[in-house]
């Protein structure tokens, strides 16, 4: 089967959420599915939700802290291992989905390079999808992208000083 580059990029909610529901129609499909998330730390709900699916495999590579485009040392390290892992995931064979989470957001901060990006694009094998998410894609990934959803925010109970909520925002 033919894999391709995807981006779920924009300002509006829901672009981790396309990556987890992609996720989990390649598991129910039989497809191993290597899940990656840049810039995050924690044991969320879908964390918790995906660990209970033997075909995916998650992984964190963040701080545990906001990253608002200051980055320390710890926090490019970590991506830096991340891109590592996920790049070796890819090339492993064993998965045909590598989700990059917040991999777009990881480049606008400044903890990798759109060129890393890039590369990874370049050596994906044929029969794997690779997905990238997070808010601001660049126009060169963009270009190279097979398929790009821009999820645009209209409305959002945040806006009226709504917290998150657990199991739907977190």
């Amino acid at each position: 089967m033919q894999g391709y580059v995807h981006i779920y990029t924009g300002n509006g909610k829901g672009k981790t959420t396309a990556a987890l529901g992609l996720s989990l129609r390649a598991a129910g499909a039989g497809r191993k599915v290597y899940f990656g998330q840049f810039l995050k730390k924690g044991d969320f709900s879908e964390i918790k939700a995906l660990k209970r699916f033997p075909e995916i495999t998650v992984r964190q590579f963040g701080c545990g802290r906001f990253v608002k485009c200051s980055p320390t040392a710890a926090d490019i390290g970590a991506a830096r291992r991340g891109l590592g892992a996920l790049r070796k995931a890819m090339l492993g064979g064993a998965y045909t989905l590598i989700i990059a989470d917040e991999a777009n957001c990881a480049v606008n901060c400044g903890l990798i390079a759109v060129d890393d990006l890039l590369q990874l694009v370049a050596e994906k094998p044929a029969s794997v999808d690779l997905v990238f998410t997070g808010r601001g894609a660049h126009p060169r990934l963009i270009q190279r992208a097979d398929l790009v959803s821009v999820i645009q925010a209209r409305k959002h109970p945040f806006d009226a000083g709504i917290k998150c909520r657990k199991g739907i925002d977190w």
